[in-house]
């Protein structure tokens, strides 16, 4: 479905990823390269993601569910997916179907692949998680559980109808600064290398893959590279290591100017009148709420970008619109395109100001939201997630 209305819209610069993931290969060397794209690659277009990186010799995907895989799969993209979520046991035989990879958290997990899969008759591809610090998923293996860990996951890796191709942690702190996360990250690393030593002289063969590297640890800690990272805000150009690392923000969130009234001094704007004009003033509306993606917690607190500069947004976000202060912006009239966040509004001041992080906001904006996929500085795809 399309739309050629120009209400609200997310621009999707291809060129940037492009550029983002030739910047981070170089980077890491001969690790191998796995893309990030869960969550509708978050919020940038899993497809026209992943087919990008395909097309640039990635060397794996993540995603977080078997639907995001079956997905990608059904729109050519052929490249090996991991799955770090849940799967349910009924779900195996399409895994196996489409050659699809599945992380292995715990004991019940391993035993209902191995049986589906033997059910199956096929073979089911699995990488370990193993819990080192993030207490969410995954094998414990801290202290006293080291044993019970490690003869856990070589259980795992010798049931029936699974082979074992990797091992896998995710760090909580790396992205954090300061000596406390510095010494956290490090205890998880040299925790998780310990397991994959322990559970390799066990088996008497190596995992062909081990991964812990994801964004935080990408851009501060080459020692965990080891043979394939997991870059996540990095490949999407945002936050201040992608900074630091020149990296290029991959969306822009565009709006256009509906209305433009002109109030007197003391006039309440929008709803509960938090905002009343100080003078008289000229005020724009602007078709994108929190329904779009724009947290109503922004509330008279963001600015927006302007061909004039920024203007100020006024009162509480709606549902489908809000307000805008264009009293000095005399160059912006009624059609005038609007950048809520992009190259020249910086995602991470919206964020600081809402007290979140970069992601939330890229995958906060709706599937109403249409997406234009930009390359050569033109549009060379349009997706609009609504049922037609």
């Amino acid at each position: 479905m399309e739309s050629d209305l120009r209400r609200t819209w997310a621009n999707i610069d291809l060129d940037a990823l492009g550029f983002n993931y030739d910047k981070l290969r170089e980077r890491v060397g001969n690790a191998k390269f796995l893309g990030v794209v869960k969550a509708d690659a978050y919020g940038h277009g899993s497809v026209q993601v992943a087919r990008l990186l395909q097309d640039k010799g990635a060397d794996y995907l993540a995603v977080s569910s078997a639907d995001e895989a079956v997905e990608l799969r059904l729109n050519g993209i052929k490249m090996p997916i991991l799955i770090l979520g849940h799967t349910p046991r009924e779900q195996v035989k399409t895994l196996i179907d489409y050659d699809i990879t599945q992380g292995v958290t715990c004991r019940a997990k391993a035993v209902e692949y191995s049986e589906e899969a033997m059910r199956a008759g096929g073979i089911l591809k699995i990488h370990i998680k193993v819990d080192t610090g993030m207490s969410r998923l995954g094998y414990l293996c801290d202290g006293e559980m080291f044993e019970t860990g490690v003869e856990g996951i070589c259980e795992a890796c010798n049931l029936p109808g699974l082979e074992s191709e990797g091992i896998f942690t995710h760090f909580a702190l790396s992205d954090e600064e300061g000596d406390e996360a510095e010494a956290y990250t490090r205890h998880q690393f040299e925790l998780f290398t310990r397991v994959c030593k322990a559970c390799e002289e066990r088996l008497g063969r190596p995992f062909a893959l081990k991964h812990c590297a994801n964004t935080g640890a990408v851009a501060k800690y080459p020692e965990t590279w080891l043979d394939m990272v997991r870059p996540g805000l990095l490949l999407y150009g945002y936050g201040e290591y992608a900074k630091k690392l020149g990296l290029k923000p991959v969306m822009s969130l565009k709006t256009t100017v509906s209305t433009i009234k002109t109030y007197p001094e003391g006039t309440a704007i929008s709803y509960g009148g938090i905002y009343k004009t100080a003078k008289r003033t000229r005020v724009g509306v602007v078709p994108i709420g929190y329904a779009d993606g724009l947290f109503r917690a922004l509330s008279n607190k963001c600015c927006f970008a302007t061909a004039d500069g920024p203007a100020p947004q006024i009162g509480k976000i709606c549902m489908d619109m809000c307000m805008v202060d264009l009293t000095d912006k005399k160059n912006v009239d009624v059609g005038s395109e609007i950048e809520i966040f992009g190259p020249t509004n910086p995602i991470e001041t919206m964020a600081d100001i809402a007290g979140t992080i970069p992601y939330e906001l890229t995958c906060a904006v709706s599937k109403r939201v249409p997406r234009f996929y930009i390359k050569d500085n033109k549009v060379v795809e349009r997706e609009l997630l609504l049922r037609g």
